[in-house]
């Protein structure tokens, strides 16, 4: 089935994706739910119409404007998965300011590192947030959920904010939305998108990858700082005019929770990083009946196939991977609507509008079943979904954009029919006595012996070897951390992958590292190997 979206080739002159789409669906469809909010503490709930959603943008555009920011100022966004967040993005995309999401867990040092850099104009936060903002230079701080001195009541105001003011059109090339992403070195780097790459992109998204309908309820776990909460609940969603669906957890990942909610509400499309899914896949999920569940996404770090096969074996519903980053939209994607069958370890093949490559130090493309690293082709034709910039940081544009390609940072390998196999960041390879190791693959032998619940794989330096393989390990309840156990995990990964992968190290923990997104922090882990 061919896929047809022709902005993707020639975007409008003018786009703007409060205005554009979730003003046309208020107009189309006002009484259709657009977000619906589950409180998991208090147990109540709020549901807005598409009616109601751009109303409230409208307010908050004023809101922002009546307090001076003007298009292009940067506004730094902390809030838990609450419905001010997406109010406050959907206003600031309206003015043509540009939102800054942050996660709920940055300290001061980040909050001040961002502020500093990006220039920030405004923030708007919880309290906590935005007490941990105090000191920091911020011209406008608005506060929700509470109130602060020398915060301006975002609720209050909002509620008192008008509808009728117009902001100038924005182009779609004008900035509107900028992600922090971290590297394996140095402070985190700006992600500059513009109107069109994120809020236009993102329509294959919400209609290839998520496979959404209007009739759909959609629920993505991500955290509102994490850009997958970009991808799954915000533009793809809102796109296809399907309900945005959230639910206010706070705190450590509760498995039973999520399959309680899954189980009482009409989730229909459901996204799930792989951490969760892992966790998830441990519980009894004989006990569990989804109704309306169809659909299932992960993405963020591969998913191994055994968790795949059990989760499929006990809902009937396929999880279908997908592979982008906070510079981009969905790349590659195992989709619904095509025909090509999932490949279980597969990211999948291209979506539609990009060009990729699997290439080698000299930027030429390698043989089939060959690692190298995962590029984008941006000329002669710069793909839409493509971010437009590192912001103010020349030297890691010039790193990633060589030649005709932009390159990802990942390594991975094309099969015969084109479908995509990701192996790890180009840091994380662990090269040892000559072989390439990827740490997907090692993590994935484990995770098969019924007493781990979790792994993370590095290479360690070793002076015969350049690098040995080091596994650290959680164990699932009822098994203790033994040097037999240990013995029986390097046998076990023996007989499951190739025997040279095996760990010759392995070091029992209580918790890996993790950065908010739920990824393997492996940079920690090599420190401490």
């Amino acid at each position: 089935m061919a896929y047809s979206f022709p902005e993707w080739s020639n975007p409008p002159t003018h786009f703007n994706f409060t205005r554009d789409v979730v003003e046309r669906w208020a107009r189309e469809r006002p009484d259709a739910l657009a977000l619906w909010w589950l409180d998991e503490h208090a147990g109540s709930e709020q549901k807005f119409t598409f009616r109601q959603i751009a109303d409230q943008a409208r307010r908050a555009a004023t809101l922002f404007h009546r307090l001076g920011i003007q298009k292009g100022d940067r506004v730094l966004v902390i809030l838990p998965r609450i419905p001010q967040w997406w109010i406050a993005l959907l206003g600031l995309v309206r003015l043509g300011a540009v939102p800054i999401p942050g996660t709920s867990l940055l300290t001061t040092k980040d909050i001040r590192y961002r502020v500093e850099i990006a220039e920030v104009t405004a923030m708007l936060a919880d309290p906590e947030s935005a007490a941990r903002a105090e000191g920091v230079p911020i011209r406008v701080r608005f506060v929700t959920g509470g109130k602060r001195a020398g915060c301006v009541d975002f609720d209050a105001e909002l509620t008192a904010a008008g509808t009728d003011f117009e902001p100038e059109p924005t182009r779609s090339d004008d900035p509107a939305l900028i992600y922090f992403t971290s590297g394996t070195t140095g402070q985190p780097k700006m992600v500059l998108h513009t109107q069109a790459s994120y809020g236009l992109g993102h329509r294959v998204t919400g209609e290839l990858w998520l496979d959404l309908k209007p009739d759909d309820v959609c629920w993505n776990l991500s955290d509102t700082g994490w850009a997958k909460a970009a991808w799954s609940s915000f533009y793809g969603p809102w796109h296809t005019g399907s309900c945005l669906f959230t639910v206010d957890a706070r705190g450590k990942f509760d498995p039973v929770m999520v399959l309680k909610i899954m189980a009482q509400y009409p989730i229909s499309v459901w996204c799930a990083a792989p951490t969760a899914l892992r966790l998830m896949v441990r519980e009894d999920l004989s006990k569990w009946k989804f109704p309306k569940l169809r659909h299932c996404v992960s993405a963020g770090e591969p998913l191994n196939p055994e968790v795949i096969s059990i989760w499929k074996k006990a809902t009937g519903v396929m999880i279908y991977e997908g592979y982008g980053q906070s510079e981009s939209v969905v790349l590659v994607g195992n989709f619904r609507s095509h025909s090509h069958p999932v490949r279980p370890g597969s990211m999948g093949r291209a979506t539609p509008g990009f060009e990729l490559a699997i290439l080698d130090h000299d930027l030429k493309e390698v043989p089939a079943g060959t690692e190298g690293e995962l590029a984008i082709r941006v000329s002669p034709n710069r793909p839409l979904g493509l971010f437009q910039e590192y912001w103010r940081n020349a030297d890691e544009n010039k790193s990633r954009f060589l030649g005709d390609w932009y390159l990802t940072g990942d390594v991975a390998k094309r099969d015969e029919d084109g479908y995509f196999w990701f192996v790890g960041r180009a840091d994380d390879v662990i090269k040892s006595s000559g072989y390439r190791i990827g740490p997907f693959e090692v993590e994935s032998a484990l995770i098969e012996h019924p007493a781990v619940l979790e792994s993370a794989v590095v290479g360690k330096p070793d002076d015969l070897r350049g690098c040995l393989v080091k596994a650290f390990v959680i164990l699932r309840p009822g098994h203790e951390p033994t040097d037999a156990l240990k013995l029986e995990l390097q046998e076990h990964c023996k007989r499951v992958t190739a025997p040279y992968k095996y760990p010759r190290e392995i070091e029992f923990l209580k918790e890996l590292p993790k950065t908010i997104s739920g990824k393997i922090r492996r940079v920690e882990l090599r420190q401490r190997a």
